[in-house]
This record gives C-alpha cells, sequence and structure tokens, in this order.
C-alpha cells in the first residue's frame, strides 16, 4: 500500500526568532487521521513550534512543507489568552470561524449559519448560543473554540494545552470529543500539554519538548511529571 504524503512535514528544522533559536533538529510529520500530542514543560517551545506550524514564524533551519493552505488549519488557543472584558455571544464566536472565507463587509450566509448550529451541536453546547462567551465554565469555553475551529473544516486541528485549567469532568468531555473527531472524520489532531502523564492516556504519539530538543516518545514507559 503507497502512504498517503504528509500534510504537514518538518525535517530536521530549527525554530524559533531571529534573535534566538528555541527548538533545533525538529522532524514531525503529520498525516490525514494522525492524532499526536507535545508534551514539554512550561517555556519548553511548544507553542513556538505551533506558530511555525501555523505560519506565523518562519522556518530558521531545516525545513517544513505544508500540502495543505493554512486556511485548511483549525487552530484552538487557550480560553485564557483572550480578551476577557470583550463581550461577545457564543454564536458570534462560532461565526467568526468563518470570516476568513467571505469577501469583505459580506454578511453570513445561511449555509454558514447553518454551520454554526451544526458545529456546536457537535460540542454539545447549542444550548448556550446566545450566552455570553465568558460566562461559560473553562470546559464549556474549550468546546466553544472547538466549534470555532470547526467551521472551516480543518484537515488539521491544532490545540494549544486544550486540557489545562479545567475540571476533570471537562476534561474527560473534551478528550471524548477530540477523539470523536479523530475517529469519526479522520481529522489530524496536533494539541500540546505539560502533563505528560495525561497525553500518554490519549495517545502513544507523543513528541517529547525538552532543553531546545523535540524526540518521539518511545511508548508509555516513565512516570516523569512534567
Amino acid at each position: 500500500m503507497v502512504e498517503t504524503p504528509a500534510l504537514v512535514s518538518f525535517s530536521d528544522a530549527s525554530l524559533g526568532y531571529q534573535d534566538a533559536v528555541i527548538l533545533q533538529q525538529v522532524s514531525l510529520q503529520i498525516h490525514a487521521g494522525d492524532l499526536i500530542a507535545m508534551a514539554g514543560p512550561n517555556g519548553s517551545g511548544k507553542t513556538t513550534l505551533f506558530r511555525t506550524l501555523l505560519g506565523f514564524l518562519p522556518v530558521l533551519g531545516g525545513s517544513l512543507t505544508r500540502r495543505c493552505q493554512l486556511g485548511e488549519f483549525g487552530y484552538v488557543p487557550q480560553s485564557a489568552a483572550l480578551d476577557a472584558s470583550f463581550p461577545i455571544s457564543v454564536r458570534e464566536l462560532v461565526e467568526m470561524g468563518s470570516y476568513g472565507r467571505l469577501k469583505p463587509h459580506e454578511r453570513l450566509p445561511r449555509h454558514e449559519k447553518a454551520r454554526v448550529r451544526e458545529v456546536l451541536r457537535q460540542v454539545g453546547l447549542e444550548a448556550l448560543a446566545e450566552r455570553l462567551f465568558f460566562s461559560l465554565s473553562g470546559g464549556q469555553k474549550q468546546r466553544i473554540l472547538i466549534a470555532r475551529a470547526l467551521m472551516v473544516q480543518p484537515k488539521i486541528l491544532v490545540l494549544d494545552e486544550p486540557l489545562a485549567g479545567v475540571d476533570v469532568e471537562s476534561r474527560e468531555a473534551i478528550t471524548e470529543l477530540l477523539l470523536k473527531i479523530n475517529r469519526d472524520e479522520h481529522r489530524a489532531i496536533f494539541f500540546s500539554s505539560h502533563d505528560l502523564r495525561m497525553v500518554r492516556a490519549v495517545t502513544k504519539r507523543v513528541l517529547r519538548i525538552d532543553r531546545g530538543r523535540a524526540c518521539w516518545e518511545e511508548g508509555a514507559t516513565s512516570d516523569q511529571p512534567w
């Protein structure tokens, strides 16, 4: 069987900023249907890798090949990164996931409004469409941000610490949601966490980030927490 080309491929890549290399020798391929976790302590370079993957930072050395458009990535930031003072409803926030496909001043077409309802049903929060986003719990916020990212029907869903700052029940609900999206829709999912034990419980494909290097986990044998 011929293997499908990777959607994304880093080869011996150096990542960071003009005045500072943060990560070196990064080699990573993401194929359709992959479920990959990136684990490492806070400040280790996980966000730098994400920013490079999404086109916000250039590769400093080595190579990065994308076989999908940047608009085919769905990005889920940490909800804490959003401005809590901005009053916006759940529906309005999810609608923002369509804005990149609209012309200037174009109103949201009917099929996009239907898509909003569809993704809210998918994450189990359609009843909260008119609630203010910042009145929700941490777990609800995270599921709404996943819904927004799903608006573009992404080939790769990229999530920055999706299980951080939520209670156990919400963590289980979010994990089950991501596994269902990965299994039923064959979407690649690439997520980060500082909790190595947790990511091992979700997938054995773990990219460990530490001391400026990225290496693949050789199986769930270590009990070392971050």
